[in-house]
């Protein structure tokens, strides 16, 4: 590929790199001041700022979910502009407790890099049951 990647281009790298568990080529898209915003009344809810931050947010995703936690796009990822909406599935276990559901994963792009995701969730209660609160 030659110019600068598409915001599609930069998202299809991502859930590759995300569908891989390839955490480091994650990290590697974010950018140094990335916002992330997770829904629900979870511990890891709200808005996180910083690639440290949301890097280590995802691995206490990886630790709870004893390493089951796994996200795919179930549809065609769809640009305006910068922005682009992925439809995902999204599933994970842990003892005592499953969780398996769809949502969509809207990122904003900024030349190669995730300058802000929001996440929305199909069933939010089941997600916020799942993760707990602490």
């Amino acid at each position: 590929m030659t110019g600068s990647p598409t915001p599609l281009d930069v998202v299809s790298k991502y859930f590759d790199a995300l569908t891989a568990k390839d955490f480091a080529a994650v990290a590697g898209l974010f950018a140094d001041d990335i916002v992330w915003h997770q829904p629900g009344r979870n511990r890891f809810s709200g808005t996180h700022r910083g690639s440290r931050v949301v890097g280590d947010m995802i691995g206490g995703m990886m630790t709870v979910s004893e390493g089951t936690f796994e996200l795919a796009p179930i549809g065609t990822p769809m640009a305006n502009g910068s922005l682009v909406a992925v439809p995902v599935h999204f599933e994970g276990k842990r003892h005592g407790a499953a969780m398996s559901q769809d949502g969509i994963d809207l990122l904003s792009i900024e030349g190669d890099r995730v300058k802000e995701v929001w996440l929305f969730s199909s069933d939010p209660e089941s997600e916020d049951a799942f993760w707990g609160t602490d």
